[in-house]
């Protein structure tokens, strides 16, 4: 299995000499192709700031990042722009999409900025509209559909370039329960049958009972790492639960 995200001795600190704060402390984090890892912590631990590192968003003060071989560390904004565009894709919690954009112009946006041919945006816009589900709402405006249909459609706008590595930034926190679980069905399904490799940061242990391993971020760190193994979902959730209790900052009961 090869690594698809290597970050090593990965630190971030934020201010000047005189108050000076590290967010993070030496990440040691791989992400190997095809898997579907959770970032966990308590506020406060560096989880945002480790993934905005990691995304290519922000420079670590030290430390490489590499990203499908790439070391993404010291490329210009011009290199990042472009590769973010090609290799990466990104969910985040607040949807992100353009109001006056129907719901096909929103996930067809970063094919028609890479200057892809009509047919080939229509078809891929309409495969990946297929796989979250709302192939029937692609004339629909975002202000005239759910959250949860939002959140699938931000998805899709984010897995139509078939990015190589998808970033998802607590995808579910501003769903309800039954839109959050459909998401999630959805994501780990993409990740089974098509191989896609998915990066999520979540405080909430029932979205993380997805996931094939778990990264507990404490103080800057990684505190410890779960894997799921042959465990049921129920079986790694009670053990996210009783890994964060050590910790704090989990919540959420499985459905």
């Amino acid at each position: 299995m090869t690594n698809m995200l290597h970050a090593t001795n990965v630190h971030k600190q934020f201010g000047d000499k005189q108050q000076q704060h590290t967010a993070l402390r030496g990440i040691e984090l791989k992400v190997d192709t095809g898997e579907f890892v959770g970032i966990m912590g308590p506020s406060g631990a560096g989880k945002t700031t480790l993934l905005n590192v990691i995304s290519t968003i922000d420079q670590p003060t030290s430390g490489e990042v590499f990203i499908n071989g790439q070391n993404i560390v010291g490329l210009s904004e011009k290199e990042l722009s472009r590769f973010r565009r090609e290799q990466l894709g990104f969910i985040f919690q607040d949807y992100n999409l353009l109001n006056a954009l129907t719901v096909r112009e929103n996930i067809a946006l970063p094919l028609a900025l890479a200057r892809l041919n009509a047919r080939e945006i229509e078809q891929r816009v309409y495969d990946t509209s297929l796989k979250l589900g709302i192939q029937d709402l692609l004339d629909k405006y975002p202000y005239q559909i759910s959250g949860g249909q939002k959140q699938r459609c931000a998805a899709s706008r984010a897995l139509v370039t078939q990015p190589k590595l998808i970033f998802a930034d607590e995808p579910t926190g501003a769903l309800d329960s039954t839109s959050a679980t459909g998401l999630l069905d959805q994501l780990k399904t993409i990740n089974e049958q098509d191989g896609a490799t998915i990066l999520m940061v979540t405080h909430d242990a029932f979205a993380a009972s997805y996931c094939q391993r778990i990264a507990i971020i404490k103080d800057g760190e990684v505190f410890k790492e779960i894997q799921k193994g042959s465990s049921t979902r129920k079986q790694f959730f009670d053990r996210i639960l009783q890994t964060m209790a050590e910790v704090g900052g989990a919540d959420h009961d499985l459905v």
